[in-house]
């Protein structure tokens, strides 16, 4: 087994067709994604003081966190629209063995920020609405 470049981590936008097509947003550097749950705790009496969790229970979601050099693409001007309107939107995680994660996801956050004389940079935060399922 070898180890999968992170390069090949993708983050993409859909265009609000259905079905939609996925765009890369342009410039990323990092690229991160977290799988959170929640979990149902039914311990009771006879638990014998052990925590009993309840199996498929529970919230799960997942954010994803990007940043990378603002390059004006129309992907990355869609994020935005996104951010500023509140709206949820269609995304795609891309991996470089060929698996993809779709889910509608909000955009939590999105910074940016630059130097004088440097490039312009930004951040963001992806936060999932339903489910987030292979492709």
């Amino acid at each position: 087994m070898t180890a999968q470049k992170g390069s090949a981590f993708l983050l993409k936008i859909g265009d609000g067709a259905q079905p939609p097509t996925y765009a890369t947003v342009a410039g990323l550097r990092t690229t991160q994604m977290s799988i959170n749950g929640n979990a149902v705790v039914v311990t009771h009496k006879g638990s014998d003081g052990w925590r009993d969790l309840l199996s498929g229970a529970g919230t799960r979601s997942v954010s994803v966190s990007a940043a990378g050099i603002f390059l004006g693409s129309s992907a990355e001007a869609e994020v935005r629209g996104h951010a500023l309107a509140g709206t949820i939107a269609d995304y795609e995680l891309s991996f470089e063995d060929g698996e993809r994660l779709r889910g509608r996801f909000l955009v939590q956050r999105l910074d940016y920020s630059g130097d004088f004389n440097g490039e312009r940079n930004y951040t963001m935060q992806l936060e999932s609405s339903g489910a987030v399922v292979p492709a």
